[in-house]
């Protein structure tokens, strides 16, 4: 176990544009209003990924850019809703998707570097932010008058090898739907096969109840001013005095969670596919996500044993059933909310993104693309050593005081 700071040689990985347009749906969809849950409203934020992969004789660049863009347009198709635009319900106050086929973003890109000169790719990199661009180019620059719901890119490296990156709003995907996702991303990139996955859309599923029911105080969450077209506010390593937001269409206003100076709040999503009676269907696709909580005292938190701390932590997902799971659906329903706590580690060591295999084969090594924000850890492996990563953002100072408990910790005989 190591702490693995980013490799700053290698910040700007040279990259080209070559492409930036949008795709749309390959064969006619419905245009509907597509319904968005009270769950779904609290995740309007992008979550950018990457997957590298060794080159492929069979696929050289070219080709598997103008392949990878047949294959968006084909799973536009069963996603359709992935090619249309976030709008307000006046009425209700609610997000939903407007099914319109606007189109999703497709980006063609090369790096003037090998994948041998990058070095380890396990190493969090920021310039791996290139790789996943959140808003699509025109000849001006970025163009801020459309926002596509999901971007997907690729990059060749001068060595033949590849990335793909992704720009997607949680709204869309939970991490177990969009591993279907990508599984029939990959599917489609064969010549003959069909979806491995048939996602299932009606979200409804998970709509507030009538009347609304909270059985429960649901302490883990906090009423807001915020919008739900604003999103969630972001805590940035670059703005220790409060929140800010990623993009300029969330922008404005957002105040930080309420804090204590004693007490901590640590959270973790949760997946609600199980704890429902009748449980949800497995191609769900949406975020039937809660999150488990555990709060203590700092000073007690640093006093107890370790095995206390991960026993309260473990503990923590058991208060989550299905009626507290209505509840908070319900308590959604009525209050504009978002979760209270300090801290969010989100954990994608189960979902399996390493395990999907394209024509070319399977990813070397995929994640999280490296942000500032200092409210969040992701917890996911990598496909290069067997090994797992925890990514951490912080501001310097943290970060030292980060490191120093980190190693101190690993090198005690007290856990």
């Amino acid at each position: 176990m190591a702490v693995i700071s980013s490799n700053p040689s290698f910040e700007n990985l040279k990259i080209t544009f070559h492409e930036s347009t949008l795709v749309f749906p390959s064969q006619e969809t419905e245009k509907r209003s597509f319904f968005l849950s009270n769950i779904d409203q609290m995740v309007n934020y992008n979550v950018p990924t990457f997957y590298f992969f060794f080159a492929n004789p069979g696929y050289p660049p070219e080709q598997l850019s103008k392949r990878l863009k047949l294959v968006v347009q084909r799973v536009l198709v069963p996603y359709d809703f992935m090619a249309g635009r976030l709008k307000l319900n006046k009425e209700s106050g609610c997000l939903e998707i407007d099914c319109n086929a606007a189109g999703a973003g497709f980006v063609v890109a090369s790096s003037e570097f090998s994948l041998d000169e990058i070095g380890d790719l396990v190493c969090p990199n920021v310039g791996f932010q290139q790789l996943a661009v959140q808003t699509l180019q025109d000849n001006l620059g970025p163009n801020k008058d459309d926002h596509p719901l999901f971007i997907l890119q690729v990059t060749s490296f001068r060595c033949g090898g590849f990335a793909i990156g992704m720009s997607m709003n949680h709204i869309l995907l939970d991490g177990f739907s969009a591993k279907g996702f990508n599984e029939n991303l990959a599917s489609q990139a064969f010549d003959d096969k069909p979806l491995v996955v048939v996602p299932f859309h009606d979200r409804r599923l998970l709509a507030a109840r009538s009347p609304p029911h909270m059985a429960f105080q649901h302490l883990e969450l906090f009423k807001s001013d915020i919008t739900p077209a604003s999103g969630p506010p972001v805590f940035d390593c670059n703005d220790r005095r409060g929140s800010k937001n990623q993009q300029p269409q969330r922008g404005g206003g957002a105040k930080p969670y309420p804090k204590t100076k004693c007490t901590t709040r640590r959270e973790s999503p949760l997946s609600l596919r199980p704890r429902l009676i009748p449980p949800l269907p497995a191609t769900y696709c949406g975020n039937p996500l809660h999150v488990a909580y555990a709060t203590a005292k700092c000073q007690d938190i640093e006093d107890m044993p370790f095995s206390a701390a991960v026993k309260m932590v473990a503990e923590a997902p058991a208060r989550v059933t299905e009626e507290y799971a209505r509840s908070v659906i319900d308590w959604l329903e009525i209050n504009n909310g978002l979760p209270r706590g300090e801290y969010m580690v989100s954990s994608w060591l189960k979902l399996g993104f390493e395990e999907v295999e394209f024509p070319w084969g399977k990813n070397l090594n995929s994640g999280p693309v490296v942000n500032h924000r200092k409210d969040i850890c992701w917890i996911f492996p990598t496909g290069i050593d067997g090994g797992d990563n925890a990514l951490v953002s912080l501001p310097p100072p943290e970060m030292q005081r980060f490191e120093s408990h980190f190693h101190q910790f690993y090198n005690s005989d007290s856990h």
